[in-house]
Formats: structure tokens, C-alpha cells, sequence
């Protein structure tokens, strides 16, 4: 019977924080929130410290809503933050009115 074999790199670079781990001490992330659908997908990976501090909500709209923001790019920081804050609360309302 043939063993089980490694798939990829035996450690991988973690995209928050930039430490580089073995596989098995990370998660997978999916910019797109679906890591179930993996057809044509390249996974990045986030170590445990770093996974345990993000966010787990849906994000079904955010990359739509990003680069509606971005629009042409090169905004600075406080722009971009400007103009994000703007349409969240055009298209979802202020946190006020929650």
C-alpha cells in the first residue's frame, strides 16, 4: 500500500505577519471565503497566532467593496480610509443607526 505524501512546501509564509511555519502549523486562507471550493485556487496561509486574531464574519461583498473604493488607485492612506467610511455608510448606514 503506498503512504500517505505530502502535497506543496513543508512550510509556508504566513500573509499577516510574514513568518515563515511548517504547513501543518497554519490554516489555509481564501480571500474569496470559500476554502471548501478548491478547483483552479492557490491557498495562502495564516499561522495560528495570527488566525486566531482575525475576523470571522462573512465577507461576501468586501472585495466588491474594496475596489469600488480603490477606484483608479493610488489614494493615500487617510483617502482611501476616507472613502471607504463614506460608502459603508452610503450602501449599509452608520454604525450609529444599528
Amino acid at each position: 500500500m503506498w503512504g500517505w505524501r505530502k502535497r506543496g512546501a513543508d512550510r509556508v509564509d504566513c500573509v499577516a505577519c510574514g513568518a515563515s511555519v511548517d504547513r501543518s502549523s497554519a490554516r489555509e486562507y481564501d480571500k474569496e471565503g470559500d476554502r471548501w471550493n478548491r478547483e483552479a485556487k492557490e491557498f495562502e496561509h495564516v499561522c495560528k497566532p495570527c488566525y486566531r486574531e482575525l475576523c470571522h464574519q462573512p465577507r461576501a461583498e468586501l472585495e466588491t467593496l474594496l475596489l469600488d473604493v480603490e477606484g483608479d488607485g493610488g489614494l493615500s492612506r487617510d483617502e482611501f480610509l476616507r472613502r471607504y467610511d463614506e460608502l459603508v455608510t452610503e450602501r449599509y448606514g452608520s454604525l450609529e443607526s444599528k
